[in-house]
Parts: structure tokens; C-alpha cells; sequence
């Protein structure tokens, strides 16, 4: 599971309130190449909660993000570095083994093979 997906993610469980951002527990991460593509990072920033980015990303080892986040003209001034080091989290480090905690409830959800596992048990709908 990509840090990009992550960011998208919350406990649906019925009543919670606070399911936004998962905590992040890593039993295994990887990193896949995968192409630099700098007009799809200046889009999909807007759309990116930067305090969950960051901390998912340091959950998983990756501590390269600067803690505030960058405003637009960082993007508009073509910084390179900076678009790499977004790239590199958001596409490049995968979560493949470990869960996805809840912040209110401390359930967790496993990731198993990349691939979390969101369903809910019959009392939580």
C-alpha cells in the first residue's frame, strides 16, 4: 500500500468521529521504482493532508519530508529536490506487511501483500 492511498483512508466504523489519518504499524516496508511524473505530483498535492503524509511516511522510516507544509509556489518553482522527496513518499515506498490502527478505537485493520484489509465486523456497521 502506497503512502498515497494511506492518505485517503479512514476508519469507517459506525460512530467514530476521529478515523482520519490511520496510524501507520510497519511489519515490512518496500520501495518499487516507479516513474517521475512532476505535473501529477503538483496535481495531486492539493489533495494531500500533509501532517498525515509526513507521519505515515516517518511511521515507515522515510523522515526526508519537512514537517510544514510547503506552500504552492514551492511547486510552481519547479524545486525538483523537493518534488522528488514528495514522489519518493507518496509513490515509491510501499507498506507490504504491518495494519492500519484506528486513532479513536485502536482497532486495526491488517495489511497483508500490500493490500489493506478495510472490512468491518457486523457490530461495527
Amino acid at each position: 500500500m502506497r503512502l498515497i492511498t494511506h492518505n485517503m483512508l479512514s476508519c469507517n466504523i459506525k460512530g467514530v468521529s476521529n478515523g482520519f489519518p490511520l496510524i501507520i504499524e510497519a511489519a515490512k516496508v518496500i520501495e518499487k521504482e516507479v516513474d517521475f511524473n512532476p505535473d501529477f505530483l503538483k496535481h495531486m498535492f492539493a489533495k494531500i493532508e500533509w501532517k498525515a503524509l509526513v507521519d505515515g511516511a516517518r511511521s515507515m522510516g522515510y523522515a526526508e519530508l519537512p514537517e510544514d507544509s510547503p506552500d504552492a509556489t514551492v511547486l510552481d518553482s519547479g524545486d525538483e529536490l523537493f518534488l522528488r522527496k514528495l514522489h519518493h513518499a507518496l509513490l515509491e515506498i510501499h507498506l507490504e506487511e504491518g495494519a492500519l490502527v484506528c486513532p479513536e478505537t485502536g482497532r486495526k485493520f491488517p495489511v497483508n501483500k500490500g493490500i489493506p484489509n478495510m472490512l468491518l465486523h457486523e457490530d461495527e456497521v
